[in-house]
């Protein structure tokens, strides 16, 4: 177990006092058996009324309403977890699914629901191509080494890139470009998975970077929010690859959300009222240290 602080901030800075709509909040993390919650603090200015609630998938969401104008607003959130993922996770599987190709059993399919489904365009079958280098020739493949080698092969073969912009890349256009931010090549992945039938989901949060304690290997991703995947697989549940940084489990992750597509999963989002030119710019800060 290691004990992890958190510190977010985002500033958006105006030309000049203009007013706030609601804003959409995904800062709390999701408590588990793997991730427990010691602490969370949320500090927002201009003063906010702050209500919560679940959305579809269980997240935990913060609706922050304002009154009143200001040249600049800010969400500050520090949380505290503890964190209990394995460092190299050996995952015991159901007999049947230690090799693929496997099918979910009839009880399992209905509640995986859409997350079997692919999401995005591939016409020309680009991502199933790519889906398909991982698996074997002749008989059937160890279904954990399979996707451990997806992971891997993401990590060494594209180059990752930060974007703050909204929105994700089209998964052949992630392929095609080979770069990406880890939202991208998390995208790339579960449609990879998914067009070999798997079920597979989007998970946000954060991740931390040993390197910033003095260790010797660092983590990607760090200084801002983190994005990898959950792959169902019959006995060992919903699993966790991080192909920016080519690791299986969640030893450095914080999951905040779980969903189906990356549009879901927005950590902070709202509007303004006032010129459309009085928008300056915004800073996104992310500190992850050990407690």
């Amino acid at each position: 177990m290691q004990r992890l602080t958190v510190k977010h901030v985002t500033t958006y800075r105006y030309r000049q006092p203009v007013g706030f709509g609601p804003h959409r909040l995904m800062f709390r993390p999701r408590d588990s058996h793997d991730l427990r919650l010691v602490s969370a603090a949320l500090v927002i200015n201009p003063k906010a009324q702050v209500r919560w609630l679940h959305d579809v998938f269980g997240n935990s969401i913060a609706i922050a309403e304002f009154a009143g104008q200001a040249e600049t607003l800010s969400f500050e959130s520090d949380i505290e977890v503890e964190v209990y993922g394995a460092e190299s996770p050996v995952f015991p599987l159901e007999y049947y699914a230690r090799t693929y190709p496997f099918g979910y059993s009839n009880e399992e399919i209905p509640d995986l629901g859409r997350t079997t489904e692919r999401h995005y365009d591939d016409p020309d079958r680009h991502v199933d191509l790519w889906a398909r280098r991982f698996v074997g020739h002749s008989g059937g493949t160890p279904t954990a080494d399979m996707l451990a080698a997806m992971t891997q092969a993401i990590h060494h073969g594209f180059t990752y890139q930060s974007r703050y912009a909204i929105g994700t890349q089209e998964p052949t256009e992630t392929l095609r470009l080979c770069t990406g931010t880890c939202r991208d090549l998390a995208l790339l992945m579960m449609e990879a998975a998914r067009s070999l039938g798997l079920a597979a989901r989007f998970v946000s949060g954060y991740v931390y970077d040993p390197a910033l304690d003095g260790a010797e290997i660092g983590m990607v991703g760090g200084g801002a929010t983190h994005a990898w995947v959950q792959i169902y697989l019959p006995g060992a549940g919903w699993v966790e690859f991080d192909p920016t940084n080519g690791k299986v489990g969640g030893s450095h992750l914080i999951r905040v959300a779980v969903t189906r597509d990356p549009s879901q999963a927005i950590p902070l989002s709202g509007s303004y009222v006032g010129p459309t030119d009085a928008f300056l710019d915004m800073d996104v800060s992310v500190e992850v240290r050990a407690a």
